[in-house]
């Protein structure tokens, strides 16, 4: 998984390029400060922690705004460490968030910048992470994570050279921690990987092991070490160690060493920090520690932290001439990563991933991974146009955005700066359009096909339809269009008739679409008879097409088998929704509430919303459906498209009642004939999947103590179960939580209203209005289900999950052009082998772009498709002349060839991502 080799025919130019490596044991050893052998070295970790959008959104947080939600300003926190780390050569910070960093940078002296850019030379000032914001890793997609971290990664490439990157990856606020991400930072070249979250029972066994930290395997597909992460596991979360915080927001005493005073208090700090010293170097296996000294947005007044750390270092370190065996330091996460790695021993391997997460017994963090989920198809999936994605994307892949856990006011701004830059989007997708035409007549893109809105389509008798793959294979794709008239004709580029219907459940014009691989081709659409729609066909419960056999029960109305006809195999399907009851943190076990973070159901048996649906059948040549309402919120169209090999539904729920003063946590829910024996599977960020077991964790003996929230996980792209003979994948289109609570059964969590806050900060309930939806949000999504071979199932859910995240993009003309100028367009020769993912093309600088290649498929997946690919660059696009090419990592910040890590040990018995390549052009 990962690989792929380029042929290259002719010499590879890196005369263009600038050299973006610096070596082990060059300005990061100098700057790090001395350590004793023979001592407990201390590394202190001045660092603030600065969400890029939470209780305020990132304006009032870089500014200072809105103080009366929080006091925080990131602007400042920046002016202050500066200034003191000017006064002191010995001390140190380290940030996080480029994001903020870059509206600082930008509006700073070119005197200042000189000087920080010294402090950065010096080690002074270390960054850390370095992507445009602190990731989520349950709801977010590897190409989203993967774009935001090259966003930020290559601005302070650009404005510190070598001695700006980061060498350590930094997560310590996500709650939870997913393989892919490990995976992907091993393959950016970070040496380790440090955070402060993880479930309370695997803290406890791992203290207890000494194993907090330990080497992380972050793939199957990959040859050791590729995808191998140190990994490290804070001792306070993010905090400092109590009684130890002296920022202006804390309240313990600062030190007080004039002797002369009666409250002197150096005695009891430095007595009090060498007993949680010696306390924590128990549970860590060498005799170096790290402390952070810092938390949310702290440093605001630098001097106060500072002038009391110096005294801390001071006076712990007095008392080694009294016999203490303590040695304190500043430091940074990458100096005690160099001490860890000399000290050369062997550490536990660990294959698996860190969710769910949980703080204590009935505390699961685990209703985020649906939380919002209206937000999702915006943030979630990739347009493959990075002018839109760039900031606006970035900004939305943080921690407590794309998450769903922040407050509402904050959730707005982020739609709205999405909403922007799409807009923006438009006229560069418009004018590309143009260019490759040569038709300049204005385009519409219909922003609201999700409710069945277009009024151009609507009103007008003749248009254009452009559909624009952003895949590097053909694809074909129904299309839905909102209409008024009763019949239309539709015709290719060609001039050749296309089958088309006209739905009138909801008067959509549908038919199927074949796009280019990276290209787009044109579709005339002509209106041929108005007038009022004729009656409903009349219900049948057995559907067939040409791949797919449905059938529903004559008398509920639910689905009641699935069978492919191509490979004879058939399941009992049951699918119906229900409702979790959302627990209020009024009982008896425990008073947590479910919450924005928090999945705490009432009980482990949900409420049914029906046992029946009422349905009405459309069955058409292009497309079946049956249409289906559980309740005046919860309706639900099973589609079955004639050449689909997966069925289709699309769900709309909405606005959640909450008139009986009950939360409501709807899911839907699939019952099948499948033996699963409490295992089931899940993506890991759309990329690996990992095998799951109800009630079991890989690494620790598990006392379950919510059999529901404690068996959530997220599932980004798909979900699947399976036996020896049948396999059933789920294709969400969005991140959602989801389990197998019952054998032979998949649950996918649609949809969260809540009345109560969760108590982990954000402070409201998550319960979305809007002045469009003042009753509470509507939220429409689809499943796509498939029934395969187990053996063979990788090869059609695989590039369906990636189609479902690239969705071709449609466009309108309004005034049909010169036949000329609706030709179809490629930018490909030959369309990419099925394995072969082309993640990433864009512009890089005026003479190179940014290609990144990924082989999609896991090791020993399929058959066919996991074996090595090998494509041929220089005969890869139509329009591309390439003159040569250099390999750089993933994040494109270092050459490849010139890339190394420390090499770790694991312990005996425990247990590539694409690469970018940078394309001269001609």
């Amino acid at each position: 998984m990962w690989r792929s080799r380029h042929v290259i025919s002719g010499n590879v130019n890196r005369s263009h390029v600038t050299r973006l490596f610096f070596q082990h044991g060059g300005r990061e050893a100098a700057s790090c400060h001395i350590t004793k052998p023979n001592m407990l070295n201390v590394h202190l970790v001045p660092h603030t922690h600065d969400d890029v959008g939470w209780l305020k959104t990132v304006d009032q947080y870089y500014y200072g705004d809105r103080n009366d939600i929080q006091h925080a300003g990131v602007q400042y926190i920046l002016d202050s460490v500066v200034d003191q780390l000017l006064k002191n050569p010995d001390r140190r910070f380290i940030y996080v968030e480029t994001a903020f960093f870059y509206r600082w940078w930008k509006q700073q002296s070119s005197s200042m910048q000189q000087t920080v850019k010294r402090l950065v030379n010096e080690g002074r000032l270390e960054f850390v992470n370095g992507g445009w914001c602190m990731s989520d890793e349950a709801t977010t997609h590897y190409s989203a994570v993967i774009d935001q971290m090259t966003l930020g990664l290559r601005f302070l490439n650009d404005t510190f050279g070598a001695c700006g990157r980061p060498r350590v990856a930094w997560h310590i606020d996500p709650f939870g921690h997913a393989r892919e991400h490990a995976s992907m930072f091993a393959q950016m070249g970070y040496d380790g990987f440090f955070f402060g979250r993880l479930d309370y029972q695997d803290r406890d066994h791992r203290m207890i092991e000494k194993e907090q930290e330990l080497l992380w395997r972050a793939s199957d597909s990959l040859t050791p070490p590729m995808a191998d992460l140190f990994t490290g596991i804070l001792p306070n979360g993010y905090n400092p160690p109590e009684g130890f915080c002296w920022d202006q927001l804390c309240h313990d005493p600062p030190i007080r060493d004039d002797p002369d005073l009666e409250d002197y208090n150096v005695d009891d700090v430095v007595n009090r920090f060498l007993v949680i010293a010696n306390s924590q170097a128990m549970v860590y296996k060498t005799n170096h520690i790290i402390m952070t000294m810092g938390s949310d947005f702290q440093y605001e007044n630098a001097n106060l932290w500072y002038k009391n750390l110096d005294k801390l270092i001071h006076y712990v370190n007095a008392q080694q001439a009294n016999g203490s065996k303590v040695n304190v330091l500043y430091s940074t996460p990458s100096c005690y990563l160099q001490e860890l790695h000399r000290a050369n021993l062997t550490w536990s391997l660990k294959r698996d991933d860190f969710f769910p997460y949980a703080d204590d017994a009935h505390d699961f963090w685990t209703g985020y991974f649906t939380s919002r989920p209206a937000l999702f198809p915006l943030v979630g999936l990739d347009t493959d146009f990075h002018t839109f994605r760039e900031e606006a994307m970035a900004v939305a892949q943080h921690h407590d955005a794309v998450s769903g856990t922040e407050k509402q006011h904050v959730a707005n701004d982020y739609a709205r700066r999405l909403a922007n830059g799409w807009q923006h989007c438009q006229l560069l997708i418009s004018n590309s359009f143009a260019a490759l035409s040569g038709s300049f007549l204005k385009r519409n893109y219909c922003d609201n096909l999700n409710i069945s809105v277009c009024l151009p389509t609507e009103i007008l008798n003749k248009f254009l339809v452009i559909v624009y793959n952003p895949l590097a294979r053909p694809v074909t794709w129904p299309v839905r269009l909102p209409v008024n008239g009763t019949a239309y004709a539709v015709s290719d580029v060609k001039g050749k008739p296309v089958d088309c219907q006209v739905s009138f459940a909801i008067n959509e014009l549908v038919f199927q679409v074949q796009a280019p691989p990276l290209g787009y081709t044109t579709y005339s659409v002509s209106l041929i008879q108005d007038g009022p729609p004729p009656a409903s066909t009349h219900y049948v419960h057995v559907y067939v097409l040409q791949f797919l056999r449905v059938t529903f029960d004559p008398d509920t109305g639910l689905l009641s088998s699935l069978s492919n006809l191509e490979t004879k195999q058939s399941i009992k399907l049951t699918q119906n929704f229900y409702w979790y009851n959302a627990s209020d943190g009024n009982n008896t076990e425990s008073n947590q509430p479910s919450g924005a973070y928090i999945f705490r159901p009432n009980s482990s048996t949900p409420f049914i919303i029906s046992k029946t649906a009422k349905t009405e059948t459309i069955q058409t040549s292009v497309v079946q459906e049956v249409r289906q309402w559980f309740a005046p919120w919860v309706s639900q169209v099973v589609r079955l498209y004639a050449d689909s090999k997966a069925l289709e539904l699309e769900w709309t729920v909405g606005p959640l009642p909450i008139d009986d003063n009950l939360g409501k946590e709807v899911i839907t829910r699939l019952d099948t004939s499948i033996k699963t024996d409490r295992f089931f599977y899940t993506d890991s960020n759309g990329r690996e999947v990992l095998q799951r077991k109800k009630d079991f964790r890989p690494t620790w003996n598990l006392k379950q103590s919510e059999p529901i929230a404690g068996n959530y996980y997220p599932i980004n792209s798909r979900a699947f179960i399976k036996d020896d003979v049948d396999q059933l994948t789920v294709v969400t289109d969005r991140s959602q939580g989801g389990g197998s609570i019952q054998n032979g059964s998949l649950e996918i969590m649609l949809h969260r209203r809540l009345l109560y806050d969760d108590v982990r900060g954000v402070g409201e309930p998550l319960n979305e209005t809007s002045d469009i939806f003042p009753e509470g949000l509507i939220v429409r999504g689809r499943l796509l289900l498939s029934l395969e071979h187990p053996a063979a199932a990788a090869d059609l859910h695989r590039p369906m999950a990636e189609q479902e995240v690239l969705q071709p993009l449609l466009a309108r003309k309004f005034r049909l052009p010169k036949r000329a100028e609706t030709q179809p367009f490629s930018g490909l020769q030959a369309a990419l082998p099925p394995a072969v993912h082309l993640l990433t093309l864009t512009q890089w600088d005026k003479d190179s772009v940014l290609l990144r290649l990924e082989h999609q498929f896991q090791s020993r997946e399929s058959k066919l498709n996991s074996q090595p690919v090998t494509v041929n660059l220089q005969k890869l696009f139509s329009t591309l002349v390439v003159l040569g090419v250099s390999e750089l990592n993933l994040s494109a910040n270092q050459w490849k060839d010139k890339m190394t890590r420390f090499d770790w040990t694991p312990q005996k018995g425990t247990g590539p991502l694409q690469t970018g390549c940078r394309i001269l052009l001609e």
